[in-house]
């Protein structure tokens, strides 16, 4: 058993340094992914909103001709999460505990697909991204979607995450990334 450092529990394979709906068919196929895990509270849909927007339907209605999609989230109220994947028509989990694997390694499971050709998508460090990869997932930290109101109680949270995992060496600044050269690199930042 291979024991990972904190730099590699916590550094995402991609940065897409935007929200989810900018996550494409085709930056989807340059990495041979075939499935993804959403993480659902401001990655897809921000916590005051009771629904999916229709612009994130769009996006979910694409994404799906290309790869197989779960919703695991930590969330626990089962009128939320059930709703948003109904929008959605999503499966979904929920209570997931993360960085616990176990609900992430159900959905993967349930997709029938390797671990390694799925993505944990999600807009957390410490839940998000320390899950996926703890189970071996390629991993994608998105840009959160936050309700304006709620901005000024979680970027001090967000940035001390960034910080804390900047200390411990993950590199977290997006960069543009030119999507000719289909070769998969780790860790890559977009």
């Amino acid at each position: 058993m291979t024991v990972m450092s904190w730099n590699q529990l916590l550094q995402p394979d991609l940065v897409l340094g935007r929200s989810i709906i900018h996550l494409t068919p085709e930056i989807l196929q340059k990495y041979n992914l075939k499935g993804l895990v959403l993480d659902v509270d401001e990655t897809l849909v921000p916590l005051q909103i009771p629904q999916a927007s229709a612009e994130l339907r769009q996006w979910v209605e694409q994404i799906k001709q290309v790869v197989s999609l779960w919703m695991v989230s930590n969330n626990l109220n089962r009128y939320r999460i059930q709703r948003i994947a109904t929008d959605l028509n999503l499966p979904y989990l929920m209570g997931a505990g993360k960085p616990s694997r176990r609900k992430l390694r159900r959905a993967v499971s349930a997709m029938e697909l390797p671990v390694k050709k799925v993505a944990m998508v999600g807009d957390r460090l410490f839940t998000d991204v320390l899950a996926g990869n703890r189970l071996g997932m390629f991993t994608i930290l998105v840009e959160p979607m936050v309700h304006p109101g709620d901005v000024a109680r979680t970027a001090p949270l967000r940035a001390f995450e960034a910080w804390v995992g900047q200390v411990l060496g993950a590199s977290l600044t997006p960069a543009t990334q030119n999507f000719t050269n289909l070769e998969r690199s780790s860790k890559t930042e977009i």
